[in-house]
């Protein structure tokens, strides 16, 4: 995997070395952005250090992206339904290995619903449509990123996608979105079996929380797709009766592993309705790319993402990062959108500093503009620093 690595390494006299491994600051910049200015920022005050660009994903946006850049293998596009059952271009990767890698984001992500953000309303379907296409083209695993979401189904959509019925009490077939989950008397998985039994799936997640409570998907994440307090209640109730149906109909166990939070508790889906399992998404890309040999003799690891707060080091890109920058004693900067609150336990977990590029207090939709001006102003400025 170190031809991986070596393709983003710009080479001269190398006076330090670097690696810049950043997820994307959604809405404004992609993880290739992020490198690409850090490097230029570098390269003015170290023209000769080494450089080593690795963009990175954990499962939400640019997932596919990473992932055919490191294994290979082609993109698939097709027309499927968005997060409203709007017809939408979407996308997957197929590696060589016939693993589909799906970016549940491309179907049913928060950019995708625009300023249209009603929890309640939107739904995976189009993921499972996704996962059709792969298994009809020859995939047997399916790899599914969990990130980014604008949804709060559980998964059913997926699910209903893939063959799977959901029945009220009056016995009517009906696809489920957040603000109808309590009305699931009975989950019907009939036809799936017995169509993709054979197919072996998995998901990474970038979180560790449970589907439903305080720290459940709801309550954490559905505030930012829209949610009032109102709504955030009855998606929590809907979750928690959506577990007990699966525990009944499907005998599998699903509030509280961790992970089944994910993309509005599409982990608990792909647990429940899939048979498939979690996995850290950052953990299992740097294991992918030999982590550990890439950092050996790095003087400087940069990292980031749009926004840093206490769930940053809860499975996100940044904590699997900071695992090995702590165990082998790297300086680790975290350069971000914003900071939130109550960080002081990342700096114990392997972060050395981190820096916000905003200048100005702007609403984002502003501050969105000067996004990579300001980054690579944030950067110069560490760099006047490290230069001496």
């Amino acid at each position: 995997m170190l031809h991986y690595a070596a393709s983003f390494i710009f080479r001269g006299d190398t006076m330090k070395k670097f690696i810049l491994i950043p997820d994307s600051f959604k809405g404004t910049l992609s993880s290739q952005d992020v490198c690409d200015t850090m490097a230029s920022a570098i390269k003015k005050h170290l023209p000769n250090a080494e450089i080593i660009n690795i963009p990175i994903a954990d499962g939400g946006e640019g997932t596919v992206d990473t992932m055919l850049k490191i294994l290979g293998g082609k993109k698939k596009y097709l027309t499927i339904k968005g997060p409203y059952f709007e017809d939408l271009s979407s996308f997957y990767g197929i590696l060589p290995n016939k693993t589909a890698i799906i970016e549940m984001a491309a179907a049913a992500g928060l950019p995708l619903a625009g300023n249209k953000l009603h929890a309640e309303l939107t739904s995976t379907y189009g993921v499972g449509q996704l996962i059709t296409d792969a298994i009809n083209n020859g995939c047997k695993k399916i790899l599914i990123g969990l990130g980014g979401s604008a949804t709060n189904d559980g998964g059913c959509g997926m699910a209903a996608a893939l063959g799977i019925k959901f029945l009220d009490k009056q016995n009517n077939e009906f696809i489920p979105v957040g603000k109808n989950l309590c009305n699931i008397y009975k989950i019907d998985n009939t036809d799936f079996l017995a169509k993709y039994s054979s197919i072996e799936f998995s998901a990474m997640c970038d979180i560790n929380n449970p589907l439903c409570g305080k720290n459940g998907a709801s309550y954490v994440f559905a505030p930012q797709k829209g949610a009032n307090n109102k709504i955030i209640q009855l998606l929590d109730e809907g979750l928690f009766h959506l577990s007990t149906i699966i525990q009944k109909d499907l005998q599998k166990q699903v509030k509280d592993i961790p992970g089944a939070g994910a993309a509005g508790g599409m982990g608990a889906g792909v647990i429940g309705f899939l048979n498939g399992t979690l996995q850290s998404g950052i953990n299992f890309i740097l294991n992918l790319i030999n982590f550990p040999q890439i950092i050996s003799d790095t003087d400087y690891i940069f990292t980031g993402e749009g926004k840093i707060d206490t769930q940053s080091i809860q499975g996100k890109v940044i904590s699997g990062i900071a695992q090995y920058t702590k165990k082998y004693n790297i300086p680790l900067i975290a350069v971000v959108g914003c900071i939130g609150d109550n960080i002081d336990e990342l700096y114990s977990k392997g972060i050395t500093a981190i820096f916000s590029i905003n200048t100005k207090p702007l609403p984002f939709s502003e501050a969105a503009i000067y996004s990579k001006q300001n980054l690579f102003l944030t950067m110069d400025n560490i760099m006047r620093i490290i230069k001496q």
